[in-house]
């Protein structure tokens, strides 16, 4: 349920994000091809989810697959990331005055998987993550290691092969600190869900 609500979550929240930016900018915000090798490293991510550690509450009575509970997840987190992908639009378009289409690619295709990855620690427990929940150890190195991988990957030259740049230092900040931004608000967002539906994952 959390890989399942996860995927749904953020696929639906991106879907929303592309669509907006194709009407809004004069080039694609990503390529088909950085779309799937980005969805490919959280996906890996994600893989490392049946190895974690499980809130003792979530176990004390059988939980039944719930497609209007994944319904209402996904319409209530999906807008939710969307929103700060738009975020990062505004920033870069009329902080930066950024009209470069492969740093603008490049920007988007480095945060989203930050910003997946963070968010999934916010979204795989009802509690506190890090404080409350921890994750096993995979979960955390996968992590951090993609997070890595998705801010190098640009550098490289599996990163030119598919139109990435190399990123500005400016932009940096962007990427790190709106994911972490996105999680505090995330945080706001579960309390008013489980006060809503009164359930999580």
């Amino acid at each position: 349920m959390k890989y399942i609500k996860l995927s749904t979550s953020f696929n639906f929240g991106e879907v929303v994000s592309v669509i907006i930016a194709s009407v809004l900018l004069p080039f694609l915000p990503e390529t088909p091809i950085q779309l799937l090798v980005e969805g490919l490293l959280y996906d890996f991510g994600q893989l490392t989810l049946p190895f974690d550690n499980v809130d003792e509450d979530y176990l004390k009575e059988p939980r039944k697959f719930n497609i209007k509970s994944l319904k209402n997840f996904m319409l209530f987190m999906g807008p939710l990331s969307s929103a700060f992908d738009i975020i990062v639009f505004a920033i870069l378009l009329l902080v930066f005055k950024l009209q470069d289409a492969a740093t603008f690619q490049t920007i988007w295709f480095s945060y989203s998987i930050v910003s997946n990855l963070l968010g999934m620690h916010i979204i795989r427990t009802a509690k506190i993550p890090f404080v409350q929940s921890n994750a096993h150890k995979l979960v955390y190195f996968s992590s951090i290691l993609l997070a890595v991988v998705g801010v190098v990957i640009p550098f490289t030259f599996l990163g030119n092969l598919i139109g990435l740049v190399p990123i500005p230092f400016e932009y940096l900040p962007v990427i790190i600190l709106v994911p972490i931004l996105y999680c505090f608000v995330a945080l706001i967002a579960k309390k008013i869900y489980i006060r809503k539906y009164h359930e999580w994952i």
